[in-house]
């Protein structure tokens, strides 16, 4: 059996111009289930009712109105894989979990939904976001990028139970574990410093 090769990543966020890539990504599932990303986004009633269609034209709702919503990882032209980043408080489903709830009073942003194209899996597309993604919030000014994986213990988990990411994958982007209220659901974090003329970069 050939070797697959490694995936030559580049990113761009999600704009008017890359929504049909985030589109093909997806596909007619709208990644997992009509969820089209807004899981966190919504009331879960509301959530639930528009799954599917619904949930896609909230979706381009945002991303018409232009602001930060998160990357999309390509192998060459292709669009393989997907990291929301935004502030946290954009992100109303984290407000209402007793788990996740904020650990300090900080201005952080957030990447709690990940998704990567089957064939690409298990390639460290992962991880390659979420750097991204922390290089995109460090550019907007965010003092900090937070995580919130799922903790299998070593076991191995279908992919449907994971969106929110591994810890694994995490700490290879150079995350901490900052809080864990629960076994299995760690808050992970990395730090941003400031930038010269205001902005700021990651801390390295």
């Amino acid at each position: 059996m050939a070797k697959r090769r490694a995936p030559r990543l580049s990113f761009k966020p999600l704009t008017t111009e890359t929504w049909p890539d985030l589109v093909r990504l997806f596909g007619e599932r709208g990644a997992c289930g009509g969820c089209w990303c807004m899981y966190w986004r919504l009331p879960r009633a509301q959530f639930d009712r528009q799954k599917g269609a619904g949930n896609r034209r909230a979706l381009q709702r945002l991303v018409a109105e232009g602001g930060p919503l998160g990357v999309i990882a390509y192998d060459g032209p292709q669009p393989v894989g997907w990291c929301a980043v935004a502030p946290r408080a954009d992100f109303t489903g984290l407000g209402r979990s007793r788990l996740l709830a904020p650990v300090d009073d900080k201005p952080v942003w957030s990447a709690p939904c990940l998704f990567v194209g089957r064939e690409h899996r298990h390639r460290g597309v992962s991880t390659s976001l979420l750097d991204a993604a922390a290089r995109f919030a460090a550019a907007h000014g965010a003092p900090a990028l937070e995580g919130y994986p799922v903790d299998g213990g070593g076991a191995e988990q279908p992919a449907a139970f994971i969106w929110t990411g591994t810890p694994g994958a995490f700490a290879k982007a150079g995350f901490v574990e900052v809080a864990r209220r629960s076994p299995r659901r760690p808050i992970v974090r990395r730090a941003l410093e400031p930038r010269r003329g205001g902005r700021r970069e990651e801390r390295r």
